[in-house]
């Protein structure tokens, strides 16, 4: 009972391996399904809303922040580019939860705080073994 309650398992391990994969796609698709995808095209109130939080240029910005959040997510589904992806993220994340949400109480924060230390965990991570990324360290080795 102790060893059911207690135990890990290594990093390396094939079951940790499923278990990364599986809160990547889950990260990365809920990101882009449920966020991302209805930034794109930028809506203009989305463009103003980012004016409002002192970006010089804002439809820029905004553009930015919804590919981020598309198009990063879905690479972070896929386990491409990973990293960089999930920096995107993160920093998206980052300024929606200390900026865009700052005054608002954690609940309404916790979506984005959530999103951005998953991602910020992908950074150090990275894919694992079971994300396309795999497919380029084979040819590096």
């Amino acid at each position: 009972m102790k060893r059911l309650l207690f135990s890990g398992t290594s990093m390396n391990s094939g079951v940790a391996e499923v278990g990364l994969a599986l809160l990547r796609i889950a990260t990365g698709a809920g990101l882009a399904l449920a966020h991302g995808i209805n930034k794109v095209p930028v809506p203009e109130g989305f463009v103003t809303a980012v004016g409002n939080l002192g970006f010089p240029a804002p439809e820029f910005f905004a553009w930015s922040a919804a590919l981020a959040e598309l198009v990063g997510g879905a690479l972070l589904a896929v386990g491409l580019l990973t990293r960089p992806a999930a920096l995107a993220v993160a920093f998206t994340m980052g300024v929606a939860f200390f900026l865009q949400h700052a005054n608002d109480p954690f609940q309404a924060k916790e979506l984005a705080f959530l999103y951005m230390m998953s991602a910020l965990a992908f950074a150090f991570i990275g894919s694992g073994r079971l994300g396309l990324d795999q497919l380029f360290r084979r040819k590096e080795s």
